[in-house]
């Protein structure tokens, strides 16, 4: 079955794409389908994802698969939150890793409270008006440190410390980060409840 990544990160594709493909699933970026970037303009993860998902699903007539992840950092009430990939654009930097993370790192100087937490909510339609969509979540808990480490991975995981590892989330190796990842567990969800409706329609 083809379903379209609401993405066109590469990333994602992978991830995605190797999981999913156990039940049959071929991924396809809605990039490569002429799919136009969907507005994000909600408060939540949850309502972005299913907004980005009915987006590709409408414009594709395919079901489709989106994310809306982020960085919830509790001396900032949550944020950046759904803000994340924009942190440091909406206070007058530019779009990029390195400004969000140099942002981050400015907002929590002297602050004692490092706590933080990786979010990520997945929306699986079976079609735009699909009323019953898989929802799933996954949360990765850690803390803020002031100097980066590591090279690998993408967004804050230079600066996300998971604590009984004693590493940032960009000092593992990917198949490290993809067993317990916001992102992975999530992914472990809906693999799961589409293995559960593949058998109940079987």
């Amino acid at each position: 079955m083809k379903v379209v990544l609401a993405s066109n990160n590469p990333g994602k594709l992978r991830e995605f794409s190797a999981i999913l493909s156990t039940v049959g699933i071929d991924m396809v970026p809605q990039g490569e389908l002429g799919v136009s970037e969907a507005d994000e303009p909600f408060q939540t993860f949850v309502e972005n994802a299913l907004a980005k998902a009915r987006h590709a699903s409408e414009q594709t007539g395919l079901p489709a698969l989106a994310d809306d992840s982020g960085l919830s950092v509790h001396a900032l009430n949550g944020g950046p939150g759904v803000y994340s990939a924009r942190f440091a654009l909406m206070n007058g930097g530019e779009k990029s890793d390195a400004a969000n993370n140099q942002y981050l790192v400015q907002k929590l100087q002297g602050v004692s409270d490092r706590r933080a937490r990786y979010v990520a909510v997945l929306v699986y339609v079976r079609s735009a008006n699909d009323p019953c969509p898989i929802i799933t979540e996954g949360c990765w808990d850690g803390s803020i440190v002031a100097e980066p480490a590591g090279h690998n991975g993408f967004g804050y995981d230079p600066h996300f410390y998971v604590r009984d590892l004693q590493k940032t989330a960009a000092e593992l190796s990917e198949e490290e980060k993809n067993k317990r990842s916001h992102r992975a567990q999530a992914l472990k969800q809906l693999l799961e409840r589409l293995q559960q409706e593949t058998v109940a329609q079987s």
